[in-house]
């Protein structure tokens, strides 16, 4: 965890001896059991794997009389506030947990885990929902509140550090100075004279300091993400199941809190794998020039040959994780529109993935409603989403639908439906979980005022005029892959597609793509300069200095890059040192 300085890597990890050399889990199973509070919602089955991967076993707390008999409770919240207490309050779990909570037995409570220990939070009233707000399990004293989005991007998404108000057992394997761990969130906690001695952490977003960790006696609750925080993370779980099950666990002490200390949220170096069947009905990681996905083949009768093949899903993604990647996408170029949901080769890629991988994992492609087929069943996206969260995704990533949803918002005049793909999936699990992933190409126009008005046109550098020398051009949106063009621009559907539920952007462009020439500076600054949301630099990245590049000139929060790590052209860790080496805070892994 970060906060000014870095310590050295022998402090960030327990003897290596007892750890296996892929996941850093002990090597022998451990007596404790944890009982897990899983209401349905979310990626659950990454915080499973980080307690199974530490040497725990588990088991599933299905009725409100589990959770008085438990030795310890994990409660990974995911989704929104309401859904959370909605559905703690119809299985009988809130006052049970109240209970246990009053017994100051074992708890650790992940994200919204923490946030329902809280009175009361605003995300309640600004969901739409009629009525009273929800209480909260009201133990610590508070509101948990929205960020301020005129101030920054919210959702506060990605890596940042903490500055510790406690020493506590359960970070006895983490470095604080230097470490940072994963946030996903638009609401914090904000830190009281009321409830300032629950405070174990606390971490600055942009000028906002908020409680990122609390622990009193044996009640432990995150806003970050330790599952998804790497061997950071791996570490925070371990230390806190071991103090539990030694008895030390409430044995804290008050450090002096220096205000004159602040964490930053570093930028995003984000892996993406194209996944698609090849000729053979293998699935395999490939890469596209403009997004044709073949390799060139002059025999051939259309020239094209093959699917480039660059290796295996799971394998790629798992050296990605140990070289340093911060997220991993999946993108399911092809969606897979054969079979029942229940066949989907990618929720398999998935499983797998999250078995080994413990930073966040996006997926896109396919995330809309279909027919099955064979059965004639009608899926929503909601309930596709839903599977792929289940199956390890902690984002999921809408394209085509994100374009369609624009086209209609603008349509009625800016109502919203509560029907489309963005707004029923980030209702039930936060606009954190939804990404749009746009695909645009561009417009070349010889000056503004050729082009109609309701498109955004920028102004073009000189490196990157059009074929006849135009100055100018806009963004048009393309959908099924890029095959398809619509009458509507990049900053139109980003804007539509905030309003109507989407917390991220991943921003392409056709004309980059497998170009290796950096990203479009000015495809990104119009875009983020539109939206409060993060957006993500995608398409034509070939060298490190494309990174530093694109994060010192324009506001994007992540950018992702693809073919020159699967060539290994590039390494990561070699980003990531240009990036700090530009004056760019970037996330170094613990070794």
């Amino acid at each position: 965890m970060r906060a000014q300085t870095r310590p050295s890597s022998a402090l960030l990890q327990p003897p290596l001896a007892h750890l296996n050399n892929h996941t850093g889990r002990p090597t022998m199973t451990k007596k404790l059991t944890v009982s897990l509070l899983d209401y349905g919602a979310g990626n659950v089955r990454s915080v499973r794997n980080a307690i199974t991967s530490c040497g725990y076993s588990l088991v599933d707390i299905t009725e409100p009389s589990q959770i008085a008999a438990a030795d310890v409770i994990v409660f990974p919240g995911v989704g929104s506030y309401h859904s959370a207490m909605e559905v703690l309050q119809s299985k009988g779990y809130d006052k049970a947990l109240r209970d246990y909570l009053a017994q100051d037995k074992p708890y650790l409570g992940i994200c919204l885990g923490m946030q329902t220990l809280f009175e009361s939070s605003e995300e309640t009233d600004e969901a739409g929902h009629t009525g009273a707000p929800l209480p909260g399990l009201g133990v610590i004293p508070g509101k948990v509140i929205k960020f301020d989005d005129a101030q920054r991007s919210v959702p506060h998404i990605g890596w940042n550090g903490t500055i510790p108000h406690q020493r506590s057992p359960a970070t006895k394997y983490i470095g604080h100075a230097g470490e940072e761990v994963y946030f996903v969130h638009s609401y914090y906690a904000p830190i009281t004279e009321e409830n300032a001695k629950w405070v174990l952490t606390r971490t600055t977003y942009e000028g906002q300091e908020y409680i990122s960790a609390v622990q009193k006696g044996n009640v432990v609750a995150t806003q970050f993400h330790p599952e998804k925080s790497g061997r950071t993370g791996l570490n925070f779980i371990r230390g806190f199941l071991e103090s539990v099950e030694d008895g030390t666990l409430s044995q804290t002490t008050p450090l002096p809190a220096n205000p004159d200390a602040h964490t930053q949220l570093v930028k995003r170096v984000v892996v993406a794998l194209d996944v698609r069947s090849n000729d053979a009905g293998d699935l395999v990681v490939t890469k596209g020039d403009q997004y044709d996905v073949r390799e060139k083949d002059e025999d051939a009768v259309t020239g094209r040959g093959g699917v480039r093949n660059l290796g295996k899903p799971v394998q790629l993604a798992a050296r990605y994780y140990e070289e340093g990647a911060d997220e991993i996408a999946f993108l399911n170029i092809t969606s897979f529109r054969q079979g029942v949901i229940e066949d989907m080769p990618m929720l398999q890629v998935l499983e797998e993935a999250s078995k080994c991988i413990f930073v966040p994992l996006t997926v896109g492609g396919g995330i809309r409603s279909y027919t099955d087929p064979e059965s004639g069943k009608v899926y929503s996206a909601l309930e596709v989403a839903s599977r792929y969260f289940r199956a390890g995704a902690d984002k999921v990533s809408i394209g085509s639908d994100a374009v369609y949803a624009a086209e209609d918002w603008i349509s009625s005049g800016g109502n919203k439906t509560g029907k489309t793909s963005l707004e029923t999936i980030s209702q039930v699990y936060g606009v954190q979980a939804v990404v749009i992933s746009i695909d645009p190409k561009r417009v070349y126009v010889d000056s503004p005022e050729i082009a109609d008005k309701k498109h955004r046109v920028v102004t073009l550098d000189n490196s990157q005029k059009g074929p006849n020398g135009e100055k100018y051009c806009w963004y048009q949106c393309t959908v099924k892959g890029g095959r398809e063009a619509r009458d509507i621009c990049a900053v139109t559907v980003a804007k539509a597609a905030e309003s109507l539920g989407a917390g991220e952007i991943m921003l392409n462009c056709i004309d980059m793509d497998g170009q290796c020439n950096g990203f479009d500076h000015a495809l990104m600054k119009a875009v983020s300069s539109a939206v409060t949301i993060p957006v993500i630099a995608s398409s034509g990245a070939g060298k490190e200095s494309h990174f530093s590049d694109v994060f010192s000139e324009t506001d994007v929060q992540a950018a992702l890059a693809a073919g020159m790590f699967h060539r290994k052209e590039v390494e990561i860790g070699n980003v990531k040192k240009h990036m700090e080496e530009s004056g760019i805070r970037a996330r170094r892994v613990s070794s």
